[in-house]
């Protein structure tokens, strides 16, 4: 299991950590942990502090980034296991219809087609982040109880943006052949 980086830095668990508070705490143990400051130790200290060193910038750059960070999360509690990735057949069902219109576009490139398409996928964004906001920001003052209910919908919201965003990327590749 990866170490829980919330811990190693002493911030609660966030989807919005203080970024300055994240960031000072990098900086702190960089120095602590750097590997020339302890060039006379031990060997077996030596790699102990490479280690720390090594958890620190891991841990800056999965809590430093949104996206990881919220992967990060939602795996620390067991949301994102292979079989753990049920959702919503309305949504799949808006997905299937974009991805068919995405594979009319490989047969006949139409400019209008993916103009929609992007349209439509704007729009579902817009909701899912406008749906999720409340839920992200509200989560450290949640009773540890009421905590489950709220990774749950921010796990929907992460498999939700991932669909979009391989849909965006077939986009792209659709409107540089335009």
């Amino acid at each position: 299991m990866t170490p829980n980086y919330f811990e190693f830095y002493e911030l609660p668990e966030t989807f919005r950590p203080d970024e300055a508070a994240l960031k000072r705490r990098y900086y702190a143990l960089s120095r602590e942990y750097h590997p020339d400051f302890h060039a006379t130790e031990s060997p077996e200290r030596q790699r102990e502090i490479l280690q720390l060193a090594t958890l620190n910038t891991n841990a800056y750059r999965t809590l430093a980034d949104a996206d990881q960070r919220m992967a990060y999360i939602l795996s620390q509690h067991g949301l994102l296991e292979e079989g753990k990735q049920e959702l919503p057949p309305d949504f799949l069902m808006e997905v299937m219809e974009l991805n068919e219109q995405l594979m009319e576009l490989e047969f006949e490139p139409d400019q209008a087609i993916v103009e929609r398409v992007t349209n439509e996928v704007n729009a579902l964004t817009d909701t899912l982040e406008a749906g999720i906001e409340p839920v992200l920001a509200g989560y450290p003052g949640l009773p540890i109880d009421a905590r489950t209910r709220a990774l749950e919908q921010v796990r929907t919201y992460y498999l939700k943006k991932r669909y979009l965003l391989r849909i965006r990327e077939s986009l792209a590749k659709f409107a540089t052949r335009s």
